[in-house]
């Protein structure tokens, strides 16, 4: 199907209404204190909680003022309903966050004189990063997909081009139906724009949080002041050194590398930071970053969204990749693209974003021709040999093994880079061991990739002494 056919389809917006605009201005937040303030007396008080929820219902943090068409392509219904406790959601909601990184240049400006381009606290420009979140209450499942900004779409009224241009040809708005449209009709509910200084300064409003780098990362851009050094290994990430970790993209995958390292950094915010503790955080939150986010998510609806991802288990918390292939540029001029892959879209849409089924494809059951790659923490290369040998007595045929995973990992994860978590249960079940996790943190190619740790080592009963443990 071609990209400019597959805009045709229809968009499934049940409830296409206009939603409420108009922005409040950053002096008027003195009720959100009060508001959360309230929250512990909610909990207890009938009465608290319906003042709660009145405080809590506009949306102070849009900054975009839509025309009448732009706002019916989000849904105009509550997504929260405040009881005696917390704000809860009411049905599944799928969010779109776009992350911008606009230049001073990219506004039109010319370059100070001595060169540098700076940062400028704009909402505006290219999207550097697509998200879209959905959180789906009736099983406690919050699913990310990141569709990489290099993704060829269709966007309406101007064709064929990158998708991360949407945003800046015609807003959230314009970003939303190009990806609605790419998904095949997946309904959004609200957007969230963020820039990167609101994305530091919301890591540093929180404390940091502690990943593993997995390379030696070290760039230097004089015209953006943008300076990146860090250093292999588990490290405590400020803003700045965060910002570091998700602009590095000099590697062998570029902008599709650069969106693994995001969701092993946004599974970590997630475990270390995201607790039912940080709805009591909000207004210091909001305080540090509301001049850098525009959303049309009121309070109420922020609350339960937090709330709902804080209760979130780690074998729910799902992170996706849009599918495709890198294109082939005949010359170093041509565009770089991702190309969707339209039947395997079909397919992730189906099972995590509430579509209709897509027929199922009868070699996905056939564990012969499943992809799987292995990619070994332990350093012992026996260890990788022998679960090539059980993989294949329990018929899976078609195994590698790929680089070598960096972080030493005690047990071993079992990574579904497809989103096909059916796929990588049973192939657990087989082994017998290892974590299953559903994310694109995995080999490219692969459909299931192995990242082995220290178990499989117990396991065998073969383990072996190693300076890395």
């Amino acid at each position: 199907m071609s990209v400019q056919n597959r805009s045709h389809r229809q968009f499934d917006r049940a409830n296409d209404n206009v939603a409420s605009t108009a922005p409040t201005s950053k002096s008027g937040l003195g009720w959100l204190w009060l508001g959360l303030g309230l929250t512990g007396v909610a909990m207890l008080s009938a009465t608290a909680g319906a003042l709660l929820a009145v405080s809590l219902s506009s949306t102070p943090l849009m900054q975009t003022k839509l025309r009448p068409e732009e706002r019916g392509i989000f849904s105009q219904d509550d997504l929260a309903v405040t009881n005696l406790r917390m704000p809860e959601l009411t049905r599944p909601v799928n969010i779109l966050v776009l992350g911008t990184k606009v230049l001073n240049s990219d506004l039109g400006q010319p370059l100070e004189i001595s060169g540098h381009d700076p940062l400028v606290n704009s909402l505006e420009g290219l999207s550097d990063s697509m998200l879209l979140v959905r959180f789906q209450p009736t099983d406690r499942r919050l699913t990310l997909l990141s569709v990489p900004r290099d993704t060829l779409a269709w966007v309406e009224g101007y064709g064929d081009t990158k998708i991360n241009e949407a945003n800046a040809l015609g807003g959230p708005a314009l970003s939303a139906r190009a990806v609605s449209d790419l998904l095949g009709g997946v309904g959004i509910d609200r957007y969230v724009r963020v820039n990167v200084q609101g994305i530091e300064k919301l890591i540093d409003a929180l404390g940091g949080v502690t990943v593993y780098v997995p390379k030696d990362m070290k760039y230097i851009d004089q015209t953006q002041h943008l300076y990146i050094d860090l250093k292999e290994g588990e490290q405590h990430l400020n803003g700045n050194e965060v910002l570091q970790f998700l602009r590095f993209r000099h590697d062998g995958l570029g902008d599709i590398g650069r969106i693994q390292r995001q969701q092993l950094l946004m599974r970590s915010f997630m475990e270390q930071v995201v607790n039912p503790g940080i709805v009591m955080r909000l207004p210091k939150v909001i305080s540090a970053i509301q001049e850098h986010v525009d959303t049309n998510l009121s309070i109420e609806e922020l609350v339960a969204l937090l709330n709902f991802a804080s209760q979130t288990s780690r074998e729910n918390a799902q992170m996706l990749m849009l599918p495709g292939n890198f294109n082939s540029p005949s010359s170093p001029r041509d565009p770089s693209y991702w190309l969707p892959d339209y039947t395997r879209i079909d397919s992730m849409v189906a099972e995590h974003f509430g579509r209709e089924q897509a027929p199922a494809q009868a070699w996905m059951a056939d564990p012969s021709y499943l992809r799987i790659a292995i990619q070994d923490s332990t350093n012992q290369p026996e260890a990788v040999d022998g679960l090539i040998d059980k993989l294949v007595e329990a018929g899976y045929r078609n195994v590698y093994e790929d680089r070598q995973w960096t972080e030493p990992l005690q047990e071993t994860r079992i990574v579904a880079q497809n989103g096909a978590r059916d796929r990588a249960l049973d192939l657990r079940r087989s082994l017998g061991f290892g974590e299953v996790r559903v994310e694109s943190t995995g080999v490219l190619e692969s459909d299931i990739t192995i990242q082995l740790g220290r178990d499989w080592l117990d396991l065998q009963g073969s383990y072996i002494r190693s300076d890395l443990w």
